[in-house]
């Protein structure tokens, strides 16, 4: 039998997750069967879970995927900065998958405990982040890092349902102005003088 090159079995997982983020933004995950699966890939059942041992973890693949590229921006920007990108560029599928995960962890305790071991890099790197900006000068320090990265992670989530739910966000530039400087030390300055 010809061996597959490990380009052409990336290909095949990267068309897979494509299709299965459609398939959980529009039906969520249970409404994502396996034929919805098939359907959207363009693929059988046993291509599909050749690559991902159930639905599970295909859906726990995209959505560690999508933790990661959180991190890496929340990193080198600050959550802020997801939040920015998300209004230049809604995603459905990223909104979707994100919806679902809240869904989930309220419904589901088998996947809240699985989710808690794998979620934790973008809140590691939200409070890493707001800890450099602290010190260096550029953060308030009048409020617990704790309490900032709640702050924003809440704010997000908010953002995360209202652009899901195809409510307009023309004005949103300007709230993440406001939720930004609102955590920054040199607007704390000038309020108090």
């Amino acid at each position: 039998m010809p061996r597959v090159s490990e380009s052409h079995l990336e290909a095949r997982r990267r068309q897979i997750l494509d299709a299965a983020r459609t398939a959980f933004a529009r039906y969520g995950f249970e409404g994502a069967t396996v034929r919805v699966l098939e359907e959207g890939a363009g693929l059988s059942r046993g291509a599909i879970f050749h690559h991902f041992e159930d639905k599970d973890a295909l859906f726990l693949a995209l959505a560690e995927a999508d933790v990661e590229e959180m991190a890496h921006t929340v990193a080198a920007h600050g959550l802020v900065q997801v939040m920015r990108e998300l209004i230049v560029r809604p995603d459905e599928g990223w909104l979707g998958t994100q919806l679902e995960i809240s869904r989930r962890l309220r419904t589901d305790t088998e996947f809240r405990t699985t989710w808690a071991q794998r979620s934790s890099a973008v809140s590691i790197a939200t409070r890493e982040r707001l800890q450099r900006q602290r010190d260096a000068g550029k953060l308030r320090d009048d409020v617990d890092i704790e309490v900032l990265a709640s702050y924003l992670e809440l704010v997000l989530e908010g953002l995360v349902t209202h652009l899901a739910t195809g409510l307009p966000a023309d004005r949103f530039g300007v709230v993440l102005d406001l939720v930004e400087s609102s955590v920054r030390r040199d607007s704390l300055v000038e309020r108090t003088q």
